[in-house]
């Protein structure tokens, strides 16, 4: 593939080749962040950042052997706990709140010694598909910077599509890695629920959030996820078959005669361009060998209102543990307990994460949760049956990550309106299964076109291949203009 520059591989080889310090990059980075108009990250980790550079270039002077993640500078989104940076989810309901652990996939990477730049801006508490609400403002496209970024991991994708990092991980809860990467031209792998921990990652919806990586390539993705899928006794959700298989030494094998099906209702509302990007994808993958078929996936229809009516019913309890008592904001004036945990919630939310939380109490509460809640779960079920059902059938899914390209702004949306950009993505959150969402085409606006590859659990392997072939055959045309922004090396 003719695009490298910036990737994991490329950097990792520069360093051991001491073509570049690990300090002298690490500047580059943090020169390119404060030069960007992206507003991709809330919080900066300078002197940290800086000190491990320095012990990582020793270590390279003394001939000891580096891995390949190692010194290698990222971010990470900000409901990603960091013992001793501030964690906000990018609400005023957190500011000020320093985490005395680190997540798990935190942890692993700091193994790796891991070059730390920042935190990535973020949907207030993952809570919104533009990274508009924010409290420190939306990140912006790097491509078009009066486009929007995507979300909620908006500022991650837009680190690493406007080259200021060279990956990040982001969390997915109903396509959070997934549609943000595809607004900015980038690769982003939602995991199988399961396969990566998620202690230490602060809840939305705790049967619906996946950490995973955001990067530049296919590659990358499997380099990252390689590190981060490993099965942790410290969350109870986490896989014993989490880092059973590393997935990096299987991106190249053939892909002749493998089955990708394409549900009909996933063209239900795309646009023309985006509909002819995933057509043309179908061509490339037809003369690697692969057979595609179209099919019927009826069960889709259910997929947004059985997301909403869960995941909001599940931020309705795991917020409940912001009450101005334990640790965040705490309103100033008030008369009585009750007083002060009303105020502190109504001052330190933002609307959409209190419209979330009245949704969710609302299908919970007495005389509506069977005909909201219960009946939400029993299709969930069907879902989840429906998918098995098609990969008894297909090797993977292919489909649009979105109906459109990036936006301009959510302003002019209604809620129910910002709600429906995720109906390509959902599914795979319902049912827990894998998905990558890959750079496809460039739209006519100038803006990039993402396609989605699903899989079956724990099959990131396969996925990862299928998605590289194609990276691969195309020559990572649609990554190139990557490298025109941020850090040149």
């Amino acid at each position: 593939m003719k695009f490298k520059k910036g990737t994991i591989k490329h950097i990792h080889d520069l360093l051991v080749s001491k073509q570049i310090s690990c300090c002298e990059l690490t500047k580059k980075y943090f020169s390119a962040i404060e030069k960007s108009e992206l507003n991709a990250y809330v919080n900066l980790c300078r002197n940290s950042a800086l000190e491990l550079a320095e012990q990582i270039d020793k270590k390279i002077s003394e001939g000891t052997e580096i891995s390949m993640l190692e010194g290698i500078p990222m971010l990470l989104k900000d409901n990603i706990s960091t013992n001793g940076i501030e964690t906000t989810c990018c609400s005023n309901i957190l500011k000020g709140y320093v985490p005395i652990y680190d997540a798990t996939v935190w942890s692993l990477l700091k193994r790796e010694n891991s070059v730390l730049l920042g935190k990535g801006n973020m949907d207030e508490f993952a809570m919104g598909s533009t990274c508009e609400t924010s409290c420190f403002g939306g990140a912006k496209n790097p491509h078009n910077t009066a486009y929007v970024a995507g979300g909620s991991s908006g500022g991650v994708a837009a680190a690493v599509g406007g080259n200021i990092a060279v990956y990040g991980l982001g969390s997915d809860t109903g396509g959070s890695i997934r549609q943000p990467a595809s607004f900015c031209g980038v690769v982003g792998l939602k995991p199988t629920y399961g396969a990566v921990s998620r202690y230490g990652v602060i809840a939305y919806a705790s049967s619906f959030d996946q950490v995973g990586p955001i990067t530049k390539t296919v590659e990358d993705a499997a380099i990252v996820f390689d590190v981060i899928s490993r099965h942790d006794s410290k969350d109870s959700t986490s896989s014993n078959k989490a880092g059973e298989n590393a997935t990096l030494s299987g991106i190249n094998n053939s892909i002749e005669g493998i089955k990708i099906g394409i549900p009909k209702e996933y063209f239900d509302g795309v646009e023309s361009e985006i509909h002819k990007a995933i057509g043309d994808a179908v061509d490339v993958y037809k003369s690697l060998g692969a057979q595609v078929e179209y099919f019927n996936l009826p069960e889709l229809k259910y997929a947004l209102p059985v997301y909403y009516i869960l995941a909001c019913a599940e931020a309705s309890s795991n917020l409940g543990r912001y009450d101005g008592i334990r640790y965040g904001y705490k309103a100033e004036k008030y008369h009585d307990i009750n007083d002060m945990i009303c105020k502190t919630r109504a001052e330190g939310f933002g609307k959409e994460v209190k419209r979330r939380i009245m949704l969710g109490t609302y299908v919970l509460s007495a005389g509506y949760y069977d005909a909201y809640y219960k009946k939400a779960q029993n299709l969930r079920g069907k879902i989840i049956e429906a998918f098995k059902t098609a990969f008894k059938r297909f090797d993977a899914i292919l489909a649009p990550t979105a109906a459109t390209t990036a936006f301009r702004s959510a302003a002019n949306l209604s809620p129910v309106e910002m709600y429906l950009t995720d109906i390509y993505t959902v599914p795979v959150n319902i049912a827990g299964l894998p998905a990558i969402s890959i750079p496809c085409a460039v739209h006519s606006n100038g803006l990039p076109i993402g396609m989605q590859l699903i899989g079956d659990s724990f099959s990131e392997g396969k996925l990862l291949n299928i998605a590289n072939l194609y990276e691969s055959e195309t020559e990572g045309r649609f990554l190139s203009k990557i490298g025109d922004m941020g850090v040149r090396i």
